[in-house]
């Protein structure tokens, strides 16, 4: 009496009354005798049983049917190189590398500019988790703007992972149980270029701290001398950098990034401050200024990432298909945001399910080995450890092609690198 059901995955809700109608229509009329009503209950439990099996059971634990990630940085503004258009491409190679889907569900990248403002990009935020149905937020560059926005996933009970900004506050009171930080902070700035100068006898700091949360954050990891603070976008350093150039310390510290490290490395090549024998330490300073500056200024700056792309053959080879879709080889903001989107969804195929604390859950336990890092480690106050790399911009004469920027100098081991939970002092952490 039963008869075969062909459901299509995605099928299943509509096939249910068209499985319970055609049940009706095989009685010409509603049974009456006892083996009739029998037959007739086993046909319909049968078919509403066979229905329920055709659901997938990955399509069922998949909230809205899909993954939504969304990419907030700024896209505009002095960091628009830093992570910028070129972050949401490397979230999209994350995706396309996945195989478009998880769990059967499909994955959609989403993004928007935040113009380093925490109330522009609080309401996009807002917006997307309770409008858009967005997931998880990503990338997040700027540390205002991510204590911002992780302050508001950690409300909503949703999961957000910072590859673009620094500040040792959101794995520190700031902690959230879903909040993750992945590419670098202001500890591991700190210790690799920090740590290297003082090693090399540059035991007198000036800094040169961009006024807002992420360069208060970094010259506190750092500071050993005296500062200069000045507004994020300032475009005229002089009066800083001379002061600076005064004051006799041997290390001039920019705790800036993005525009703002590039304009102060500029016209202190202009000052001759290098030339006079003080060192600069680029506290954060990536490929994506470096290639914007020109190794003519840059030459000599100290500085630590997280990523080179020519490091070996893997890094190579991901580098150029990387370029092939945006003529420029990736920094560690970009390709962390590669590493974190491909987490996240590694930690919900784990899972089996997109539900925040399974996912928070995988993603504190689960290693990181991706094109990024290597054994990295995810601590219970979310910050993710990992090496990083100790590097000395080349000068003209020593580069050999385009993009040959760096010369290896050392490797910081995470454990260094990254403070530990105890010493985050994140207070839900476990010790």
């Amino acid at each position: 009496m039963l008869r075969d059901f062909c459901i299509g995955q995605g099928e299943w809700p509509q096939a249910i009354p068209r499985i319970v109608a055609d049940s009706r229509r095989h009685f010409a009329r509603w049974p009456t005798t006892r083996e009739e009503v029998t037959n007739e209950g086993i046909y319909l439990v049968s078919a509403v049983l066979l229905a329920a099996t055709a659901i997938p059971a990955s399509a069922a634990e998949i909230s809205d049917g899909k993954v939504k990630i969304g990419i907030l940085n700024d896209q505009s503004g002095v960091y628009a190189d830093f992570g910028g258009k070129w972050s949401v491409e490397a979230a999209r190679m994350a995706v396309e590398d996945f195989g478009g889907k998880v769990q059967g569900a499909p994955i959609e990248v989403i993004s928007a500019d935040h113009q380093n403002k925490p109330d522009i990009a609080s309401n996009i935020a807002r917006q997307w988790y309770d409008t858009e149905q967005v997931d998880s937020i990503m990338e997040l560059t700027t540390s205002s703007v991510a204590l911002a926005v992780q302050g508001i996933s950690k409300d909503k009970k949703k999961i957000d992972i910072v590859t673009g900004a620094a500040t040792t506050d959101l794995t520190g009171k700031q902690c959230s149980p879903y909040g993750f930080h992945w590419a670098y902070d202001t500890h591991s700035q700190a210790v690799g270029t920090g740590g290297a100068l003082v090693k090399q006898g540059g035991d007198s700091w000036f800094f040169v701290t961009v006024d807002y949360a992420f360069g208060y954050s970094l010259k506190e990891q750092t500071a050993k001398f005296v500062e200069g603070h000045y507004p994020l976008g300032a475009t005229d350093y002089s009066s800083f950098l001379l002061q600076a150039q005064s004051s006799g310390a041997k290390v001039i510290g920019l705790a800036n990034a993005g525009l703002d490290t590039s304009n102060s490395i500029k016209q202190a090549a202009e000052f001759g401050i290098v030339q006079g024998g003080q060192r600069l330490a680029a506290l954060l300073f990536t490929l994506a200024e470096v290639h914007g500056l020109g190794l003519q200024a840059a030459q000599g700056v100290v500085l630590t990432e997280g990523f080179y792309w020519d490091r070996d053959d893997k890094s190579r080879e991901f580098a150029q298909r990387f370029s092939k879709r945006t003529n420029r080889m990736p920094n560690m903001i970009q390709v962390a945001t590669y590493s974190a989107v491909t987490q996240y969804l590694k930690a919900i195929d784990k899972a089996g399910t997109d539900e925040t604390e399974a996912v928070a859950k995988q993603l504190h336990s689960m290693p990181v080995n991706d094109i990024f890092t290597a054994n990295g480690k995810v601590q219970s106050d979310g910050s993710m450890v990992h090496d990083m790399y100790l590097y000395q911009v080349k000068s003209p004469n020593e580069s050999t092609r385009d993009w040959d920027y760096y010369k290896y100098l050392a490797t910081i081991p995470g454990d260094e690198a990254f403070l530990s939970p105890k010493e985050s002092g994140c207070p839900t952490a476990s010790q």
